[in-house]
């Protein structure tokens, strides 16, 4: 059997799949979603929503730090009028599977959460400086653009229809929809976090622009490995090089089927590469 004909190997599923694992775009959308119909249910309580009462971010952060959390919690809220969520759902179904397909699940949801965080901090900064013009911010709309932005990075011909009728190029969307915001946050245009937008478009920029992979930055020191004495007696087993290169191939894949290509080494590349030419070479004989 060759490497590539192994199961994770094959292109993993995206959007909603129910059956087997959930692909992480999936996983998101179903928390946001059920948060918003728990929200909803308890409209009319006394006191509001209860997720949105403790959960919504306040520009008073800095003053309230036990209020940490919120950094967090406010991305998974949204107003109580179905458009904010539905919105935001779309754009990440629409633009987060093929970014999740390029950088892996468990990467893909380290980008986002550090999206939604960065976006939130930004966005208390800026409240700080300029004096509060809201009690709270509520949404994932940061994480969303940065998605926006990677999927632009990466796929800048991909036609989009616009306002879902005009065909465009990706990279103009990205222009259009960061432009917007730009605008947006020059000045008081309605009720919307313009500048945790920017935020998040800035981050997905420079997350793409230097190559960065959060799951290297969050990896503990390597750890240390005891030397191995020498067997006494060497065995010849013209194979076994072979089966030692197919193990290392292996567990390439399968870092590649948790983190996405993007996490490679030069060396893995040259490693999974020299794996290919052999694995064709054997379907040749």
């Amino acid at each position: 059997m060759g490497i590539y004909d192994r199961d994770y190997s094959r292109e993993q599923p995206s959007g909603f799949t129910f059956g087997g694992q959930r692909s992480m775009v999936t996983n998101l959308l179903l928390i946001n979603v059920a948060i918003y119909l728990v929200d909803w249910i308890l409209l009319n309580s006394p006191d509001g929503p209860m997720f949105f009462r403790f959960g919504a971010l306040t520009p008073q952060l800095f003053s309230e730090p036990w209020k940490v959390y919120q950094l967090l919690t406010y991305g998974f809220l949204h107003a109580q009028g179905p458009m904010h969520v539905a919105g935001n759902m779309y754009m990440l179904w629409l633009f987060g599977r093929e970014i999740e397909n390029v950088y892996g699940r468990a990467e893909f949801l380290r980008l986002y959460l550090t999206m939604i965080v960065t976006a939130g901090l930004v966005w208390v900064i800026q409240q700080q400086i300029a004096g509060p013009s809201a009690s709270g911010m509520v949404g994932a709309s940061g994480a969303v653009t940065g998605v926006l932005v990677l999927f632009a990075l990466h796929y800048p011909k991909r036609t989009i229809l616009l306002f879902l009728v005009l065909p465009a190029p990706m990279w103009v969307v990205g222009v259009l929809y960061v432009a917007a915001d730009i605008y947006g946050a020059m000045g008081s245009h309605g009720n919307v976090a313009y500048v945790a937008h920017l935020a998040g478009a800035a981050f997905a920029f420079l997350y793409f622009r230097f190559g960065w992979n959060l799951g290297r930055l969050t990896r503990g020191l390597p750890s240390l490995k005891m030397p191995k004495g020498r067997p006494q007696l060497k065995v010849h087993d013209p194979d076994a090089r072979e089966r030692q290169l197919d193990r290392q191939a292996d567990a390439i894949l399968e870092k590649i089927s948790r983190e996405g290509e993007g996490s490679l080494t030069r060396k893995e590349r040259t490693i999974l590469e020299d794996a290919s030419r052999r694995a064709q070479r054997r379907r040749g004989q």
